[in-house]
């Protein structure tokens, strides 16, 4: 009786996972039913291999209706759990739930649902590919509903390459019916898959099936669909020998460039250096050269400014015998154009990317026909404009020399360091220590210095920020006994200014340039300043105070921490307000440790 009654419980153990999750799979509560399904492969594991197959999948496909977070968990988690139905040879038990997954109406679902499939697909033998997922493939091409049939685009590209040729004539038959289905839905999600269903096929199929339904969906009336046939284009030209292209895939593209839907001619210009790297030099010269014109005097400004920001990679991307050219002929007065544009985006789009003509161009062209660009985009009125130029001046630079730079440009870029937006200001202060080092000493002196110190008054804290860091890395550059004698001293002073804030960059100054001009001057010059700040009325002050000397230690010999920093620490310890008391106790525990 003993026996039999242990028997029992050993049964009814081995049902408790099932039925834990039966309980917390009807549960009201979505995070109840969320979390089981995301420990399912912790069930499957207490149930073992042959359990999950014949217990958990069946319960799991019968019960699909649910939230769709639910099902968008369930689609992930099938994806791995090939390993616990038993391993490839059983990867076909995970088929039948993903295939009603694949089918909800849900979007996503079905997307991860695919995702999943094309997982477990890859882990079936060739033979069983097309036992049981060739059949999956083909009930979902031939769905009732889009959803079935949209999902079935994703998963030719995995069944193609290791099934008979027979099946593989089925395959390019359904592929086919999907790019000709009804729904546009379906048109599009075929149209999304050709370029990677082309890569699978060989080279003949491609030519005599693929083709004419890429030409097909670039007609389409539904401009979604066409828009991703354009997609579908670069990978066709890529796996196409040249002369095929010309003949098989131009006609296409020439379409697509004039079509009458701006998001089609939007993708052309998005794609358009991936064309070009596809069709080769030839057909750029012939071709490529008057759409990327075409494009870049499209009506709609969105066209207009995919393509602008194409301009400098298509131009080094030309053959190197006729690059300078067709750039100069052919390019060049379409970017002049371009420089102003009507459209703020259009012009920020070919900031962002015009200094990139200058090293293909060389000097001379740039001296004669494109510094008057940058002028004009300079003092640009939009502020992302100026920004995107001044970001990318070191392109420039290298090419026509700082004496050139400092004589055109420079005159631009010291009105924008005193720029109404903070952004471009604050660009300008990342590009001064550069301009610094190139420009040299004298000429930084006389043109740039002041400009640094009006930086550190700035009424913008991030510019305050970055000016004390500019700084430090003007003084690597030029070296203490500069510092001393050009920048010290009014930074110094600032410890006298009436507005707290100012007194704080003072301090903010000494912490940065700490690290570069050694003892003598954090000595000399900079404790007897921190001294006067130690009795400032203002908290705030006092306690950054505190933190600078523990900043400063470091730098100084015992003697001058014992005679200078420790006093003024303790006097700070018994200070009135508690952040200052705990900075000085912090402080003093930092510098005694160390």
């Amino acid at each position: 009786m003993a026996a039999s009654t242990s028997g029992d419980k050993a049964a009814d153990d081995s049902l408790y996972p099932i039925a834990v999750l039966i309980d917390e799979l009807k549960n009201e509560d979505i995070q109840l039913r969320l979390n089981s399904i995301k420990k399912l492969s912790t069930i499957a594991l207490a149930l073992g291999e042959e359990r999950t197959r014949t217990e958990l999948i069946p319960f799991l496909t019968e019960t699909i209706y649910d939230e769709d977070e639910v099902l968008l968990a369930l689609a992930e988690q099938l994806g791995n759990f090939t390993p616990l139905v038993g391993g490839p040879d059983y990867a076909m038990y995970l088929i039948p739930p993903l295939e009603s997954l694949a089918t909800v109406e849900e979007t996503v679902v079905r997307d991860k649902a695919v995702e999943s499939l094309r997982i477990v697909a890859a882990q079936h033998s060739a033979q069983d590919l097309e036992v049981h997922v060739v059949p999956t493939l083909q009930r979902l091409v031939s769905g009732d509903w889009f959803t079935s049939r949209t999902s079935a685009c994703g998963l030719f590209s995995v069944c193609y390459p290791r099934v008979s040729a027979a099946v593989k004539a089925e395959l390019r038959n359904n592929f086919r019916q999907l790019c000709q289905d009804e729904t546009p839905m379906v048109r599009r999600a075929a149209a999304g898959k050709l370029g990677e269903f082309a890569k699978v096929v060989e080279l003949e199929y491609l030519k005599s099936d693929l083709i004419p339904m890429f030409v097909q969906m670039a007609q389409d009336d539904q401009d979604s669909v066409r828009l991703l046939a354009v997609e579908a284009c670069v990978s066709i030209a890529q796996l196409l020998p040249q002369d095929d292209v010309e003949h098989s895939v131009m006609p296409t593209l020439r379409q697509c460039v004039n079509d009458s839907s701006w998001r089609v001619r939007y993708m052309v210009a998005e794609k358009f250096t991936d064309l070009q790297k596809a069709v080769g030099p030839e057909i750029t010269k012939t071709d490529l050269v008057p759409a990327f014109q075409y494009l870049l005097k499209d009506t709609e400004a969105e066209v207009r400014a995919s393509a602008a920001t194409k301009v400098t990679e298509f131009c080094s991307n030309l053959e190197k015998s006729s690059q300078e050219q067709i750039i100069m002929t052919s390019i060049l007065p379409y970017v002049k154009e371009l420089v102003a544009d009507p459209n703020q985006h259009v012009k920020s789009a070919l900031a962002s990317v015009i200094m990139g003509l200058s090293p293909i161009l060389g000097r001379t062209n740039t001296i004669e026909h494109l510094l008057q660009l940058f002028l004009l985009q300079l003092k640009d009125e939009w502020p992302e404009v100026r920004l995107n130029i001044i970001s990318t001046l070191d392109c420039i630079n290298d090419v026509i020399g700082i004496q050139q730079l400092s004589q055109s440009l420079l005159p631009a870029i010291v009105e924008l360091a005193e720029d109404s937006k903070w952004r471009v200001r604050l660009a300008i202060i990342e590009y001064m220590p550069l301009l610094a080092g190139q420009l040299g000493q004298e000429y930084f002196n006389q043109k740039l210095r002041d400009l640094c110190f009006n930086w550190l008054n700035d009424h913008v804290y991030a510019i305050r920020e970055a000016a004390t860091l500019n700084m430090k890395k003007i003084v690597q550059t030029f070296g203490t006994q500069w510092a001393e004698t050009n920048i010290i001293n009014q930074i110094l002073v600032m410890y006298k200014n009436s507005n707290y804030l100012h007194r704080m960059t003072c301090l903010f100054c000494i912490n940065a340039l700490a690290d570069v001009v050694g003892a003598d001057i954090i000595k000399r010059l900079f404790l007897p300043t921190i001294k006067v700040l130690s009795t400032d009325p203002v908290a705030n002050v006092r306690f950054n105070v505190a933190k600078t000397l523990q900043k400063l230690s470091p730098f100084l010999d015992q003697a001058a921490i014992d005679e200078h920093v420790k006093p003024i620490l303790e006097k700070l310890n018994t200070d009135t307000d508690v952040d200052v008391k705990y900075f000085a106790s912090e402080a003093m525990v930092g510098i005694a440790a160390a």
